[in-house]
């Protein structure tokens, strides 16, 4: 039960630091929340727990649904391009990390050194699980943000916010578990324990994202004065759609 309520902790500190990357910093706050997390989200991958009733899952899933929270956030207050810059913006740190890091490692370290082995077991990740989560991250991210705008054309309210958030990421999420999984996975193990793990992924996304909805309520309400007029055009065109 440790793992259970400590990841209750878990969740609760990374949702109360995105509020507060956002507070501090806004919009950029956003872009540089997107930037850390996606690099952050497929080092934890590599680390798995064992949760209540033998539920095995890796860790990232916290940090992958915040993702969609700072893309959804972007696409609410500052339009679909903005969103759509920051997932190209997550994309290149992903791969920009992945490409150093991978040469970091050719590197013949010297006799003394201790590190080696602890970047390879973090970093030396086979190109098929990099390939993996590249590709999942691109794809899901893309689909979420044009879903969003897509549901939003018909739940436009400010009270509909849940319903634009939570149908374009637990689509879009569900999309990135099914690509990583299949890429990374397929082959690897029989059809009982790859579905087992798709679906013990997906449904960890599922309850994150329906958890971060009010924190997706409360960084909508946050003002700043030299983004003022932008939000409430954003505002007025959303209670015009509705």
């Amino acid at each position: 039960m440790f793992n259970l309520w400590w990841g209750v902790l878990f969740v609760l500190v990374n949702f109360a630091l995105f509020l507060l990357c956002y507070r501090l910093f806004g919009k950029k706050g956003l872009y540089a929340w997107v930037g850390v997390a996606t690099v952050i989200a497929n080092i934890q991958v590599a680390k798995t727990i064992e949760m209540p009733f033998g539920i095995v899952m890796t860790l990232g899933n916290t940090m992958y649904v915040t993702l969609y929270m700072a893309s959804d956030l972007l696409n609410e207050k500052y339009g679909r391009a903005e969103a759509r810059t920051a997932v190209w913006f997550g994309f290149f740190t992903l791969l920009m990390t992945t490409v150093i890091m991978q040469m970091v490692l050719i590197f013949e370290p010297q006799e003394t050194d201790i590190a080696q082995s602890s970047l390879q077991t973090l970093f030396g990740l086979l190109p098929r699980l990099a390939l993996g989560s590249l590709t999942a991250y691109f794809i899901s991210q893309l689909l979420d943000v044009r879903l969003y705008s897509w549901i939003r054309s018909y739940y436009g309210s400010s009270r509909q916010l849940w319903i634009r958030s939570n149908g374009s990421t637990m689509v879009s999420s569900f999309v990135d578990t099914l690509i990583f999984c299949t890429i990374a996975f397929a082959g690897m193990y029989d059809w009982g324990i790859w579905l087992e793990i798709l679906l013990t992924t997906y449904i960890v996304k599922f309850i994150l994202t329906a958890a971060g909805t009010p924190i997706l309520y409360l960084a909508r309400s946050f003002t700043f004065a030299d983004e003022q007029p932008l939000i409430e055009k954003r505002t007025d065109s959303g209670r015009n759609s509705a």
